[in-house]
């Protein structure tokens, strides 16, 4: 029996899902390279390539392009390790000969280092490794590290603070405070963005031999940690860059804070410097403290960490399983992965966000790998070939939901299915090297596999460096003492942990079997008691805004977006959702009025340079690069009368995606007082045409059910008369029912009508809602 199931094993992992990822990859590779390349990315439905400012703005995602090949770099040492090494030299030619860096667009710093930067880098060791086997790449001559080493310098300027903490934000062309920039007014960053350097970052220097770039990304690590909350050991999410202020205080381990302390547990693992590990495990004994309550990991407020700000999670945390395998915290990492697994079960994908009855908070999933990620580390930890079950899960719904024929599609909405059209760069860069490790053995590999390290986009960074050059030592901050356990200085050991048990993993997951009610009828334990620590802290603490999704028994009431001027006269109608806070346009009687005027900058992010536009004027602001309520408020301040919100995700409709009430950031929204709506993309865009051909264009928010011009029918009185019809002599009389329609003289509900038995008979007229 033993026998067969390691013959099954051998086939299954070999034979079925390994080449299939490969075909996998092969589709979405090659359609970028046949539909899209040199732009950045593909656009799978189109079957095109996304080039910035040729297709419309979608906000802070699209900082991450930079007309510099952004998916081919992303995708270069994946190539080598799926041993697709004819393409891997050949793209290496196309990304020395054809890609330049000397543009005038402004780019994501995090974003361009972990995928641009992050990509030279490990490119350049795999080219080395190739040649220096004497099989490949004699012709290679460091061209990529060269490059690397040209795109630190042009990220550097970014590093120009009082406080040493990045802008988010730089020029690659002009830096930041050039006035040709048209960057360097932000003032605040994610604690993510500022902490997720130092692997590029002093990789480059070991590599080039210039310290400059590890002294940097170590002094923003520095400020970070001196920033921490002393009493709990956390960090916020937004932090202001320049005095080091935490503007947004919520901390969890996900969107925002993610790879913080990802960077900080892998510095020590790449450089062996024992200052990063002990800041890592004071950190982290902090989350199991407030942030973990297995298997939910919910963010708190930093400085009252006893209380939750949310009852939702968003999909970036499915990476934290793999990072406490890397830790030997084995236990908590299995019963996360499984209620991330129940919720893939339930939903096919996960959402970008989810509540904690793991309904859908936010319905999009851009192909994230963060749940392959700690699948493959999960297996290798445990050689549990369960984990190899939920491996197949996932290539089987990419292969069902997601695949088109120009590559792989984001989904837009996991209730309806809906494509999104976009494939980001890093589902080739992560989610086909975690797939084809999870099913390949060492031997099948063309490298050691345990000689590197991974960045946060999956990058082959080689462990060796700590050994190359000594690490940058201008750190003085000593770590708080902290109680150590088992692993904290040491790697895991599953038969340390679960001696002579092999089903341990097994008897952890099966506490969450029916975590999200599939497969059993009555709710689980676990659920309910999240359901009531959320009652308490709501009805009890009620020390932080509420900031979560409306639960789906309560109703979103639609509000609209009429436009009443000229040409329009109220004929064009756009369905609009609420938001938890500012006016409520359910209690005006007459809804708000006023002239549109867009926002500049257009997401509001930072100082309102029209004010004297904006004031008496309801505003235009793009969804996306700060929170709702940072938004709302600037705008405010600016005069405006009420705001408007566009979605930033192309494609998007209130036709294909439900509706949704906005929320907070986790801080008192009282002072929000002007009326606020959202609009999706389609619905935005008709707007926005609108404002563009016409300039001054008048509109009401109010309710969908205070619609103006929705007029009641004509009515209709229907009256039955006897009438007695006359003959020729002779002829039998008789006599006739006639129905006589006459327009009623009054619109009054009710009204009484001449006669019996008569009734009124009306008929509903269409709803002239547009459809943009």
């Amino acid at each position: 029996m033993k026998l067969l199931h390691t013959i099954f094993k051998f086939l299954f992992k070999f034979f079925f899902c390994r080449d299939q990822i490969l075909e996998m990859f092969d589709h979405a590779y090659n359609s970028y390279m046949d539909y899209a390349y040199p732009a950045d990315e593909l656009m799978p439905l189109s079957c095109r390539g996304r080039v910035r400012g040729l297709e419309p703005n979608r906000g802070d995602i699209d900082d991450s392009l930079g007309k510099f090949s952004l998916t081919l770099i992303d995708s270069l040492d994946t190539l080598v390790l799926l041993n697709k090494l004819d393409e891997f030299e050949e793209a290496v030619k196309k990304t020395v000969q054809d890609v330049r860096f000397d543009n005038d667009i402004v780019v994501s710093v995090f974003e361009t280092n972990i995928r641009v930067l992050g990509g030279l880098l490990g490119a350049h060791v795999m080219a080395d490794v190739l040649k220096q086997r004497g099989e490949r790449m004699q012709w290679y001559r460091d061209e990529l590290l060269h490059m690397a080493k040209e795109l630190g310098y042009r990220l550097l300027p970014a590093f120009n603070t009082t406080s040493g903490l990045p802008y988010p934000r730089v020029n690659l062309r002009y830096g930041v405070v050039n006035p040709l920039s048209r960057t360097g007014t932000e003032s605040d960053t994610c604690t993510a963005c500022a902490g997720t350097m130092i692997l590029e970052f002093a990789a480059l220097s070991q590599l080039s031999g210039d310290p400059i770039f590890e002294e940097h990304a170590r002094k923003a690590m520095d400020v970070l940690w001196e920033k921490r909350q002393r009493g709990s050991d956390l960090v916020g999410t937004v932090i202001n860059i320049h005095n080091g202020d935490w503007v947004r205080r919520d901390s969890g381990v996900g969107a925002g804070i993610d790879s913080y302390y990802e960077y900080l547990m892998k510095a020590y693992i790449l450089l062996g410097d024992k200052v990063y590990l002990d800041r890592f495990n004071t950190h982290y004994s902090a989350i199991m403290k407030y942030i973990s309550q297995p298997p939910l990991l919910l963010n708190v407020h930093m400085h009252n960490p006893t209380v939750n700000v949310r009852s939702w999670m968003d999909s970036l945390l499915a990476f934290f399983p793999g990072l406490q395998v890397l830790r030997g915290d084995l236990k908590p990492a299995i019963e996360t992965h499984e209620m991330l697994y129940q919720v893939t079960k339930r939903h096919n994908f996960l959402p970008e966000a989810f509540t904690t009855e793991f309904r859908v908070h936010w319905g999009q999933h851009p192909l994230r790998p963060e749940f392959a990620e700690s699948t493959y580390f999960l297996y290798k930890a445990t050689g549990d070939p369960y984990y190899l079950k939920v491996g197949q899960s996932i290539v089987e719904k990419l292969n069902t939901h997601a695949r088109v024929p120009c590559g792989f599609a984001a989904v837009q909405d996991v209730r309806t299915g809906t494509h999104e059209d976009r494939m980001d760069s890093f589902f080739l860069a992560e989610m086909f090297k975690y797939l084809y490790l999870l099913f390949s053995e060492k031997s099948q590999l063309p490298i050691n596999i345990d000689d590197y390290i991974f960045t946060t986009e999956a990058h082959l960074l080689p462990v060796s460096l700590s050994t190359t050059q000594p690490s940058c030592h201008t750190n003085n901050t000593e770590p708080q003492a902290h109680e150590d356990d088992l692993f904290s200085y040491s790697c895991p050991s599953a038969q340390t942990l679960f001696p002579n048990n092999p089903t341990f993993a097994k008897t952890i997951r099966d506490s969450y079997k029916y975590l999200t009610g599939l497969g059993r009828t009555q709710q689980p334990s676990p659920v309910r008691w999240v359901t009531c620590y959320r009652f308490i802290i709501e009805q009890h603490l009620k020390l932080v805004a509420e900031v979560s999704q409306t639960p789906e028994h309560e109703e979103v009431v639609p509000l609209i977006v009429q436009l009443i001027s000229p040409p329009f006269l109220g004929r064009t109608v756009l369905t609009a959702g609420p938001a938890k806070f500012g006016m409520d346009l359910t209690k005006q009687e007459h809804g708000v009025k006023g002239s549109i005027v867009k926002s500049v900058p257009y997401t509001a992010c930072g100082p309102i340079e029209n004010a004297v536009e904006i004031t008496g004027h309801i505003a235009l602001a793009l969804r996306g690069d700060c929170m709702f309520a940072a938004k709302a408020r600037r705008l405010q301040e600016a005069g405006a009368t009420g705001v408007i919100f566009i979605d930033h995700r192309e494609g998007s409709s209130s036709a294909e995606t439900p509706l949704f009430q906005m929320v907070g950031d986790g801080e008192p929204t009282d002072d929000i007082t002007v009326p606020l709506v959202f609009l999706f993309s389609k619905e935005g865009a008709t707007l926005s045409a609108a404002l563009q051909e016409h300039h001054n264009v008048d509109v009401l928010l109010l309710p969908k059910e205070k619609q103006l011009g929705k007029e009641k029918p004509e009515k209709l009185n229907i009256k039955f008369r006897i009438a007695k019809e006359e003959f020729a002599e002779g002829e039998i009389e008789s006599t006739t029912i006639q129905l006589v329609l006459e327009q009623s003289e009054t619109d009054t509900e009710g009204a009484s009508l001449t006669g019996k038995n008569q009734d009124t008979c009306s008929s509903p007229q269409k709803d002239p809602e547009s459809s943009p």
